[in-house]
């Protein structure tokens, strides 16, 4: 079973940088969702983000360990943009 410190830990390595939250959705450790801004998505359309984000998680996509992950990804001015949550 996953957690996501873990997955946020991998995440911040593969994007240095990056402000990465996470959370479990079920309580059951393969179904996540992410928030995630980083400089490298400046000029990156969503998918690109997307792929980036994919890219250091395949191990755990591939086996099915991780099962669903949601992602909302931006720039930090895209980020900014959406002013103060």
């Amino acid at each position: 079973m996953l957690d996501a410190e873990t997955l946020r830990r991998y995440l911040l390595d593969a994007l240095p940088g990056s402000e990465v939250e996470l959370n479990d959705t079920t309580g059951t450790g393969d179904h996540f969702e992410a928030r995630v801004v980083s400089p490298a998505f400046t000029g990156k359309t969503m998918v690109e983000q997307h792929q980036l984000v994919y890219a250091p998680l395949q191990p755990w996509l591939k086996s099915g360990e991780l099962h669903a992950l949601a992602l909302k990804t931006y720039s930090p001015e895209q980020w900014k943009k959406l002013g103060p949550r």
